[in-house]
């Protein structure tokens, strides 16, 4: 703002475009009734509208001359800068207007990897086959980091999940569920179990883990505990291909979700139903602000029709 007084910055809030508009037509025509004319409208509307702006400005901006307004050196100043001004605010309309109905746009998608790799790909095909205009870009984060980049205001959807507990962390933010995960066991082909159709955690009891994410961690431990024992975590990676190959070079077993295997071919590992059943909640989240962007609305809607494909 620099440049501009105290008093130049009210101004600048209380003159309107439309008097401004106004102002210009009267210039150009040299009376109200010819302005009124040329705009469409009354001449008692054009003076209203002249006294209003002359009101804002606190100085006179037409004189009378006979039968014609002539500009004072104020209205000179307002019309030499009236041009620029209409012009950036129909620039602005139109490039509202192009976001607001998807022609153009922005959106910045925070996901966890699995969702990156199965979810995230289909759903950006069909939001650029549907709306070639708007443009996303995409960085990967587990929750929590992704939820504190949302609320941040580093990113403007997070597709992130969560188990059972902490159904509270995100009242303040607009959810959409997209899909149950179902998390399986991985165990190597030649396991004991390799053929069992459901296998009770329980049953693997006295197995070394191989575990995913911390909070896949934590979830384990506590499923684990649950069914009366503490896993022992001989290895403990962030990469869910590294936990597959882990497991198919016989080297222990694990818990992913099925969205994680899905985008990993388990070379050596074979998967199995797990029991007590254990489900994470996927979910697209926004501000409840942003989820009135028509770019950030289309970009939740995908990610729901992309779960249904999966």
């Amino acid at each position: 703002m620099r440049g501009f007084t105290q008093d130049s910055l009210m101004l600048e809030r209380m003159i309107e475009a439309r008097h401004l508009r106004v102002l210009r037509a009267v210039a150009a025509t040299g009376s109200f009734s010819a302005a009124a004319r040329e705009l469409g409208c009354t001449q008692p509307a054009v003076s209203q509208q002249m006294k209003a702006l002359e009101s804002s400005a606190g100085t006179p901006l037409l004189i009378r001359t006979g039968r014609e307004m002539r500009l004072t050196q104020a209205g000179e100043v307002l019309v030499r800068h009236a041009s620029g001004i209409l012009a950036g605010l129909t620039a602005a309309e139109e490039e509202v207007a192009a976001i607001a109905g998807l022609r153009a746009g922005r959106v910045r998608l925070v996901s966890f990897p699995s969702g990156s790799s199965t979810l995230v790909p289909t759903a950006l095909a069909a939001l650029r086959a549907a709306h070639p205009g708007t443009r996303v870009s995409l960085v990967e984060a587990e929750p929590p980091r992704s939820i504190e980049m949302l609320r941040e205001g580093d990113c403007d959807v997070a597709l992130a999940f969560r188990y059972g507990a902490g159904r509270a962390e995100w009242d303040d933010l607009v959810v959409r569920p997209i899909l149950a995960d179902r998390l399986v066991g991985l165990v190597p082909e030649g396991h004991r179990l390799a053929d069992a159709g459901s296998v009770g955690i329980a049953e693997l009891a006295d197995e070394s883990w191989i575990a995913g994410c911390p909070r896949c961690r934590r979830q384990l431990v506590d499923v684990c505990e649950e069914a009366g024992f503490t896993p022992r975590i001989d290895f403990a990676t962030d990469d869910y291909p590294a936990v597959v190959g882990l497991v198919g070079a016989g080297l222990g077993v694990a818990v992913l979700p099925e969205l994680a295997i899905e985008s990993v071919r388990p070379k050596g590992a074979r998967t199995v139903t797990v029991e007590p059943a254990v489900e994470r909640e996927i979910v697209a989240l926004t501000l409840p602000d942003l989820a009135m962007v028509p770019a950030v609305a289309a970009t939740l809607d995908e990610l729901t029709r992309a779960a249904t494909r999966a």
